[in-house]
């Protein structure tokens, strides 16, 4: 969804009523009373660690905008770019930007997937129907570019409309779900490989959607991941509702669950301000959701107003915080308008919290820290609401302190709490974390391309990635990309934790950076499911962040032998 300038500019003149601010982004946090307690949980996992809020649309507008590096931190998993040939000016813009097919090696190269959204190679929006012939020669045009991309991975969905509720020209183009179904069958003429997304209404919609996902299953029509936006003040706290409605629907018409994607959330209101993030965050943990994308309501290449002029923005360091968690996701209850959202990274000791939404003097308690011993290290952070246009170089370290452990919980206040802004709390035993960075990675918590997430309670962590057999093109390659931090240049080892149930050694390559593939080899393990340690295969690693391929297929690599589940990778120095 976008707005023109003027548009914009009524709602932003809103903002000078600092009541008027507090009813937009929070809606109740002038009722709230102080005195809240987020409680956290580090012994109830709800799910791995896959950065689920952290994407945006039209968040790369080139190769080079954003920078190469700028993002990687938050690591990012899913964006939405329109399709190859656009023609879409949003927000002002003079040139089309953000194509999905030029953009690419910018989100590959921070471990991100992209949608590829189709209706957005028409030059307005609304968009303006011409005709059947056209709209067909369009789909056309943009499935034979992409299908032609064979060395073009991570795209991970055609996005078949968007915000049809607004935008479907049914005069002229007929009922939408007549298109829908013309769309699909038109795609899948070339491309029946990549999953199909949508419908991709402008909000949650239970009538429309259930007359939706009724059409599409009677036609064979049903998308891979569905979709809808989270745009309005008030859904920030309501898209538990939306979820639960939406699974009874599947549930009433025998359809299988399908993935969510809310691939546009934040009203313009809302967008710039870290404490709202979180509010939605900690919904889409909470609720299972797959993906969900920061909305285009500005420039495109800033990931919503993350990035200003190359530098962070305040939102941009809540992304920083969530990118920085590891391992499982946690159990948050909120307080009031107290919310946030928490990870425990078991190989290091690391309970990362984010939180926001309300004013005065709070708390935030952590529970099931009795593996950590008599005390804890407790440091909090804080980045403000600085709007879209101002940069803020770091966050803002508010105390770092060793506390009691009582009862396995501690207790950690944050006085005078900014309501716009959001704060991190980082607890680690009193000597600090297990290891002085991060070593051990995650398979489930890393970017998976054609492959799933499966959990066993044999695997670290208790997750893992299997069916990596995806062999052919960018379309179908089947790999895991890591993005690992490391303190300084120089020489690395590289072990892996797989499984192979096989009768025979397989094989699959290894990349990082970009680089050329090595093999690396997975003797049997007697079965799947039954992990045992790869032998260490060198690495040259720069200072920072590099992101790692293990792969089944992929582009410049003629493919491994055989088949092999990853578990965890360990990189240590050499």
């Amino acid at each position: 969804m976008r707005k023109t300038k003027k548009t914009m500019g009524a709602v932003l003149a809103l903002g000078l009523s600092a009541a008027v601010v507090a009813a937009l982004v929070t809606p109740g946090a002038t009722a709230s009373a102080a005195g809240n307690t987020l409680v956290v949980d580090a012994s109830s996992s709800i799910r791995p660690v896959t950065h689920v809020g952290a994407g945006g649309l039209y968040a790369v507008s080139s190769t080079t905008e954003p920078a190469p590096g700028l993002l990687t931190p938050l690591r990012l998993k899913q964006h939405t770019q329109p399709a190859p040939g656009v023609q879409q000016l949003g927000n002002g813009a003079t040139v089309p930007s953000g194509d999905v097919l030029v953009t690419a090696p910018a989100f590959t190269r921070d471990g991100a997937q992209s949608y590829a959204r189709m209706p957005d190679v028409y030059p307005d929006f609304p968009y303006r129907w011409i005709s059947w012939a056209d709209w067909t020669q369009k789909i056309d045009t943009m499935v034979k570019a992409r299908v032609d991309a064979t060395g073009t991975t991570n795209i991970n969905g055609w996005e078949l409309w968007n915000e049809p509720d607004g935008t479907w020209d049914t005069a002229k183009a007929g009922p939408f779900l007549d298109g829908w179904t013309r769309t699909y069958r038109q795609v899948k003429l070339q491309d029946t490989t990549t999953p199909i997304v949508g419908p991709s209404y402008s909000r949650y919609y239970p009538d429309l959607m259930r007359d939706f996902m009724a059409r599409a299953k009677a036609d064979g029509t049903l998308p891979d991941v569905v979709v809808w936006h989270e745009l309005e003040d008030e859904t920030y706290n309501t898209v538990d509702e939306h979820v639960a409605d939406y699974r009874a629907i599947e549930r009433s018409l025998g359809i299988s669950p399908r993935p969510i994607s809310i691939n546009e959330y934040g009203s313009p209101s809302q967008v710039d301000t870290p404490s709202v993030a979180a509010h939605y965050i900690a919904q889409f943990e909470r609720t299972g959701i797959n993906d969900a994308e920061r909305a285009y309501w500005y420039e495109s290449g800033t990931v919503g107003g993350l990035v200003w002029n190359g530098a962070p923005t305040g939102s941009y360091w809540l992304y920083k915080w969530y990118g920085e968690m590891a391992g499982n996701m946690l159990a948050v209850t909120p307080s009031g308008d107290l919310d946030g959202f928490a990870s425990y990274d078991s190989t290091r000791k690391i309970v990362n919290v984010a939180l926001g939404g309300t004013f005065g003097d709070n708390a935030v308690q952590v529970r099931g820290l009795a593996s950590f011993g008599a005390q804890a290290k407790v440091t909090v952070n804080y980045t403000p609401r600085s709007g879209r246009m101002t940069n803020v170089s770091a966050p803002t370290q508010i105390s770092s302190t060793t506390v009691s452990i009582v009862d396995g919980a501690v207790t950690v206040p944050i006085t005078n709490q900014d309501y716009l802004g959001a704060y991190q709390v980082v607890v680690t035993p009193a000597a600090g974390p297990t290891t002085s960075y991060q070593q051990v990675y995650e398979a489930e918590n890393a970017t998976v391309v054609n492959a799933q997430r499966l959990s066993s309670t044999t695997a670290s962590n208790g997750g893992y990635v299997g069916r990596i057999d995806g062999l052919g093109d960018g379309r179908s390659n089947s790999f895991v990309d890591f993005v690992v931090e490391v303190p300084t240049a120089g020489a690395y080892s590289l072990t892996t934790r797989y499984a192979n149930g096989g009768a025979a050694t397989s094989t699959q390559g290894l990349a990082y950076n970009g680089g050329a593939f090595s093999t690396v080899s997975y003797p049997t393990t007697g079965g799947w499911g039954r992990f045992a340690d790869s032998a260490a295969a060198p690495l040259t690693l720069k200072a920072g962040y590099n992101v790692i391929r293990l792969a089944k297929g992929s582009p410049n690599y003629a493919g491994g032998s055989g088949f092999a589940e990853i578990d965890s990778i360990t990189v240590r120095p050499r």
